[in-house]
């Protein structure tokens, strides 16, 4: 199959399993260091995710994004509040038009690698909460590479319409290793259990019948993480 895509890894589940179901489709994966309390663990299990694999792995740095934005995603672990993402405080994390920023690169880099796609694992869950991961913006947002592009670079987002359950229950079938995979927005050591990415993490890995691999400061596991 033909190599016609980037991928923008994060190093958490939703976006290391689009990395695992579409590795033949893809041909350079990039995360990006915006300076988020998380980033570090989570470029880790990025680069070994890509190294199993056998893709190439980009880290390009956004240190701007952490200097001069403002969200509790870029203020340390205490700023990071507790609670479901359908809470209101939740909003705090909202990083303003980071996947718009880490798009834009994306697709510069695609145009000069001659790759036709963007791979972005945005999801259903992600819509009450983050504006930059919504039909309507990737819509948008595609059609503006598209049009600002000599090959018409688009963005291609499988998940989109689905929950991270069914993306769980698509990891469990193609038997990845989310042990190998980072998602706590106070980027401790371990998961913190509480935090909204943590909850949510927690709910699709039982609603999709995996046992959770993950260790969480509020639950004795013997599990280690990235």
């Amino acid at each position: 199959m033909n190599k016609d895509c980037i991928i923008v890894l994060s190093g958490g589940m939703d976006s290391v399993t689009l990395l695992h179901e579409y590795q033949e489709r893809i041909a350079l994966a990039v995360t990006f260091d915006y300076g988020s309390n998380h980033n570090a663990r989570e470029i880790e299990c990025a680069r070994r995710n890509c190294e199993q694999l056998g893709i190439e792995h980009l880290v390009i740095p956004l240190q701007f994004i952490g200097q001069y934005f403002e969200s509790s995603l870029l203020s340390g672990a205490d700023a990071i509040p507790e609670g479901h993402y359908e809470d209101d405080n939740m909003k705090s994390t909202v990083v303003p038009f980071r996947n718009g920023i880490m798009l834009s690169v994306a697709c510069g880099l695609a145009e000069s690698r001659k790759l036709r796609h963007v791979m972005l694992a945005n999801h259903g869950g992600d819509h009450a909460i983050y504006p930059d991961c919504r039909r309507g913006f990737v819509d948008a947002m595609s059609e503006a590479m598209k049009e600002g592009t000599y090959d018409g670079i688009t963005i291609f987002a499988p998940y989109t319409g689905i929950s991270k359950t069914d993306i769980a229950r698509r990891g469990k079938e193609l038997e990845v290793d989310y042990s190998n995979t980072y998602s706590c927005y106070k980027g401790g050591e371990h998961h913190c259990g509480r935090c909204g990415t943590c909850v949510e993490r927690r709910e699709a890995m039982a609603d999709a019948g995996i046992v959770d691999p993950t260790v969480y400061d509020d639950s004795e596991n013997p599990s280690t993480n990235c």
